[in-house]
């Protein structure tokens, strides 16, 4: 959810002391709030009541992506699946 959230326009909270994916974090579309209950309240209340900054974090570019690699996957596999077809139309035209 963390690599999907950002392309939808959601900026993200991370829950934790760490990541494994600091991309993210150094993009702007998240913010390591670690597992502080204090913590986590303070920064959700600061993101949803700031609407400039969340509109700001809704317009960075997502690091993992655009959201729309499998559109790009199944174009080029069909694009791939008509070449072969039309190599194998051409072959049987010609026995």
């Amino acid at each position: 959810m963390r690599e999907e959230a950002p392309s939808l326009g959601n900026p993200i909270l991370v829950l934790r002391d760490k990541t494994e994916r600091p991309e993210a974090v150094e993009a702007g579309t998240a913010t390591l709030v670690g597992t502080d209950a204090r913590k986590i309240v303070t920064a959700a209340n600061d993101l949803l009541d700031d609407s400039d900054e969340y509109a700001r974090r809704q317009k960075i570019h997502n690091p993992d992506g655009d959201g729309h690699a499998s559109e790009r996957i199944a174009a080029h596999i069909g694009s791939a699946y008509r070449q072969r077809a039309a190599r194998v139309s051409t072959v049987l035209d010609s026995c």
